[in-house]
């Protein structure tokens, strides 16, 4: 008997030797084809409406909108709003509404012209060969999606609903949202996240959360490296609101916020970050009208002190640990976790599935059924030399993401997940220590651990907090060393 996910690998594998699903080469989302749809309205002469995403209620979702102001909703193209739409993107686009947690991924976008090039094709506008029909790119747990829509964008009275720009003819913003819209369901299935999720189909890349009511030692230096690595960066204040209540430091309760960039100072480190919403900011210690700033050079404050109520502003990095939950570091690359622009990590991942009664045996303290639980057998081979400053240094990086069984987003009920992480061989695990593991169990999308693991061969073991739990999983592994990865059965 075959195990469970071995059909949807053997799939996955064939796509994949087809290039299928990469970045330059994405999946049709929905099976439908951009440049087929794009000729035939241009040969046909009609603007696209998108079916599979019908500019009607279906698209908007339950939850969001009152029944009255459902029948008011009318559906419009940026052609039928202003004069002279456009598609091109500003250095820094700036919104009036929309979810904080997909305006600040949306707005760290701006910043890093390559990604966003990647999830935006740029060769597209309401000029020439327009058709009414549009195209996004996103990384979706191991491949990449492309994703048709139309331009017909929710209206009331003449404005749009959810992400508007302060550009009145800024469009590409309230565009790409109705792409990530069509693939989370509806409009209703995007209405509460973490900027994290967004980041991470934004680049498709290496993901690390901190804590910053714990952060590592080396926090400063992560941040620098992230920054000159061109990362994308998120984090959201302390605590729960639905009220935008703005505290007396002038940061906004429960908001999700875009880091921008890091300064290094003679006796401070400075972070800069951005409210999406292109106003209300930090008012302490290196605020704008913080006087902090007379006590640097005339070319630092020039450089950096801007009076503007833009939205960007200064912090110590101390008060940023302070006041902020949680920073969220996505990146094409997992060369910035350490530095090194020498040593190349290697990637491997794996698809599987938690099959109730056959193989979720749920975690460790269930020591009768946790050895059903999926195995994979890990080789790691000795370091190169520059790959390795210490016997502590952090040589692997262990992602597990739990892979959606419902399209609607708002209807994913994610599981408790982890994993640990056994020296091989280890037949029996009662006894054994895990030489790693996740922290905790959450119940979140994705998981992951840095870990110090030395060449040798490991047993990593992804589990369901529960036993008997059915879901999907997706498992990275990024290593400083060559590895050799393989389920044990």
């Amino acid at each position: 008997m075959s195990p469970p996910g071995a059909c949807t690998n053997i799939l996955n594998a064939r796509s994949k030797a087809k290039g299928i699903g990469t970045i330059s080469n994405p999946e049709r989302f929905l099976n439908q084809d951009f440049q087929q749809l794009k000729q035939y309205c241009l040969t046909k002469a009609v603007r696209y409406i998108d079916e599979m995403f019908p500019p009607d209620r279906r698209s908007i979702g339950p939850g969001i909108l009152s029944a009255a102001d459902i029948k008011r909703v009318v559906w419009l193209r940026p052609i039928k709003m202003v004069p002279s739409p456009s598609f091109s993107i500003a250095l820094l686009s700036c919104f009036l509404a929309g979810n904080c947690w997909f305006l600040a991924s949306i707005g760290a976008l701006t910043f890093q012209r390559p990604i966003l090039e990647q999830v935006v094709p740029l060769d597209q506008s309401f000029d020439e060969e327009y058709c009414g029909l549009f195209h996004f790119r996103f990384w979706r747990f191991g491949k990449w999606i492309d994703v048709i829509i139309d331009d017909k964008l929710p209206t009331i009275n003449g404005r749009l609903l959810f992400v508007q720009s302060k550009t009145p003819n800024e469009f590409w913003p309230a565009l790409l949202e109705k792409a990530y819209a069509k693939v989370c369901g509806s409009y209703s299935d995007m209405n509460a996240g973490s900027p994290a999720e967004a980041l991470v189909d934004f680049t498709g890349g290496v993901h690390i959360c901190v804590q910053l009511s714990d952060p590592p030692l080396a926090l400063w230096e992560l941040m620098f490296r992230a920054g000159k690595s061109k990362s994308l960066m998120g984090c959201g204040t302390q605590g729960e609101t639905s009220a935008n209540r703005v505290l007396s430091n002038g940061l906004v309760q429960g908001h999700a916020y875009t880091v921008t960039g890091v300064k290094q100072g003679r006796q401070v480190n400075l972070v800069r970050l951005w409210n999406p919403w292109g106003q209300g900011e930090w008012n302490g210690d290196w605020s704008d009208e913080s006087r902090l700033w007379n006590t640097v050079s005339s070319e630092d404050r020039e450089m950096c002190h801007h009076m503007q109520n833009d939205g960007e502003f200064w912090m110590a990095l101390e008060d940023f640990c302070r006041f902020f939950a949680d920073l969220d570091i996505c990146c094409l690359c997992p060369d910035f976790l350490d530095g090194s622009s020498s040593c190349h990590w290697r990637s491997s991942c794996y698809e599987g599935r938690w099959v109730a009664g056959i193989t979720a045996g749920g975690c460790i303290n269930n020591i009768e059924s946790f050895w059903t639980n999926p195995q994979y057998r890990v080789k790691v081979d000795k370091l190169l030399s520059e790959c390795s400053s210490s016997d502590n240094d952090k040589t692997m990086l262990v992602s597990l993401m739990q892979k959606p069984d419902k399209r609607n987003r708002r209807l994913v009920q994610n599981l408790h997940i982890g994993f640990s992480v056994f020296e091989f061989p280890a037949s029996f695990f009662q006894g054994n220590t895990p030489v790693g593991q996740s922290k905790t169990y959450v119940n979140a999308r994705e998981v992951m651990e840095l870990m110090a693991l030395k060449p040798g061969e490991y047993l990593i073991v992804p589990s369901t907090f529960n036993p008997n739990e059915t879901a999907s999983y997706l498992l990275t592994i990024l290593s400083k060393a060559e590895t050799h990865l393989r389920e044990r059965y």
